[in-house]
């Protein structure tokens, strides 16, 4: 816990931040019933909101603001304690620490079992933190208490995620890959539960089909806080963590400390010509990770304009949405243009998670020793870190070309405005340049304060995120808003291009990567944890 302090307060308190932000958000952009329930009903006869929000459960205040940040809640809960079991268990492992831990009078299970307690305590404070938050902002006790047990169960059920996986793979990387996948393929199993469910005739509600309930998201937006209140579906999240845990720590007791019931493949007895650099070498490191966030940005690229078609009928039913949607798209008329806006931020945010990754590694890399190997070859410290950085610009450029092509598909399949593909590329290389600013940051706080480079890079982009995507439906006010760099990127209007932030951008990313390389100069590697 001493060592997860400073992690675990920003995740608990930007957790309950969130919560109560909604509440304020609600309040100003949806604060008559009228406006809930034409945003609900829309909803309901347009499912594919539905993927990405929770289930509707009536018009109440607490039931709609559940309804749209519920599923966000628990995935930083999930979040939180995934990365909390690789970080004491895998983690550990690889760096050597199990071991010492292990030839003390604690043994070998006492370690995890620890861990176990920490995810736990960790769960019940996301969850008391969300619920006090809301019975901050007014609403009532009873709902408020169950959307805060949800988010501490969805954050039992990933600790036990994280922990299975760290038995199975044999780095931290492979296992919190494995944990993000679960957690994402369980989240779109329940949007897509309920985007197939059935209305009820008011269209009010919806009941989820059979897929919902193969996820623990499922499970908790069912409890339909603040307004059936039903605490007997996150029995259902108790039990599955329980399940994962005791098999975490049955699969523990069938391998040494080191190793993984996973194999790793064997290596090439002679390196290909093309790993014959270190660029190369970072290259091949990074490509796993890269080429995931490259799916999930060809994903949200065709859903961006897949969706055109239907946002206009959307938007004409509840102008209260074609509101914040101007907002979020700097003001402009063309609903079509301000989904791909919207959705291209999202590919932003995917894409500065591509670049803070693979600079990221260069910390791991140092505090497992291997950067000390490459660094015996003649490889300056600058170049070892330019390694880093370029190839974490790479991935970013990549993500945003895989989003491109999505879009351009989107396009096709619906027989669309192909000058939608044209705003698709303007706002996908803006969003390129606001990711490239977390890349330089992070090399940045790498040579400065080379230990709080990974908590530090994705805090920052956590925050962004919150900013550029929630701000506007938040009533943030604009100069809170603009201080996310994705917030504030080139987008094309009627007139050409508003350039807006551009320069400062491009500024940042200079000022921040010259820093880092006149920095790297003085520094030496800092191998310890």
């Amino acid at each position: 816990m001493r060592r997860d302090a400073l992690q675990l307060t920003l995740w608990v308190v930007g957790t309950a931040a969130l919560a109560g932000a909604a509440v304020a958000g609600v309040a100003a952009n949806f604060d008559t019933a009228e406006e809930r329930t034409s945003l609900v009903a829309t909803a309901l006869a347009n499912p594919v909101i539905l993927l990405f929000r929770g289930l509707p459960s009536g018009t109440g205040q607490g039931a709609f603001i559940t309804f749209l940040i519920l599923p966000f809640l628990a995935m930083l809960s999930a979040f939180t304690t995934s990365f909390l079991a690789v970080r004491h268990t895998r983690a550990a492992e690889e760096s050597g620490l199990a071991e010492l831990t292990e030839a003390t009078p604690a043994g070998r299970v006492l370690p995890t079992v620890a861990t176990v307690v920490h995810g736990v305590i960790a769960s019940l404070l996301l969850g008391a933190a969300t619920t006090l938050a809301l019975v901050g902002c007014g609403l009532e006790p009873g709902g408020s208490l169950l959307v805060g047990a949800s988010c501490a169960s969805i954050a039992l059920v990933f600790l036990g995620v994280g922990l299975a996986a760290a038995q199975f793979l044999r780095t931290s990387r492979a296992a919190n890959s494995v944990s993000v996948t679960a957690l994402l393929v369980t989240f779109f199993a329940a949007g897509l539960g309920n985007a197939l469910g059935t209305p009820s005739d008011d269209l009010q509600r919806m009941q989820s089909s059979p897929l919902t309930w193969f996820s623990p998201f499922g499970w908790a937006e069912n409890t339909r806080a603040f307004d059936e209140n039903l605490a007997l579906p996150l029995l259902w999240c108790m039990l599955l963590a329980a399940v994962l845990i005791a098999v975490s720590f049955a699969l523990l007791a069938q391998r040494d400390t080191g190793s993984s019931l996973v194999a790793e493949r064997p290596g090439r007895p002679a390196a290909r010509a093309a790993l014959a650099s270190t660029t190369a070498l970072v290259a091949r490191l990074s490509w796993p990770a890269t080429v995931a966030w490259m799916i999930g940005g060809f994903a949200s690229g065709a859903l961006a304009t897949a969706l055109a078609p239907a946002v206009s009928s959307i938007t004409a039913q509840n102008p209260a949405i074609a509101q914040v949607l101007a907002q979020i798209s700097a003001g402009g008329e063309d609903l079509a243009r301000g989904l791909v806006v919207v959705f291209f931020t999202m590919i932003g945010i995917l894409a500065a998670c591509a670049g803070v990754q693979t600079v990221a590694r260069a910390r791991q890399e140092e505090s497992h020793g291997t950067a000390e190997l490459v660094r015996a070859l003649p490889t300056g410290r600058v170049r070892w870190l330019a390694d880093f950085v370029v190839v974490g610009f790479a991935a970013i450029v990549l993500t945003v070309f895989a989003a491109v092509v999505g879009a351009t598909v989107g396009v096709g399949m619906q027989g669309g405005d192909g000058a939608l593909i044209v705003d698709a590329v303007v706002v996908g290389a803006g969003q390129a340049v606001a990711a490239g600013v977390f890349v330089g940051l992070t090399a940045l706080v790498f040579t400065v304060l080379p230990r709080a480079t990974i908590a530090v890079g994705w805090t920052l982009v956590l925050l962004a995120a919150v900013l550029g995507l929630f701000g506007p439906v938040l009533g943030l006010p604009d100069w809170a808003v603009d201080l996310a760099p994705f917030s504030v990127t080139p987008v094309p209007t009627d007139a050409g291009v508003d350039q807006r932030g551009l320069i400062w951008l491009t500024i940042a990313i200079v000022a921040s990567v010259a820093a880092s390389a006149v920095l790297m100069r003085r520094r030496e590697l800092a191998s310890a944890g």
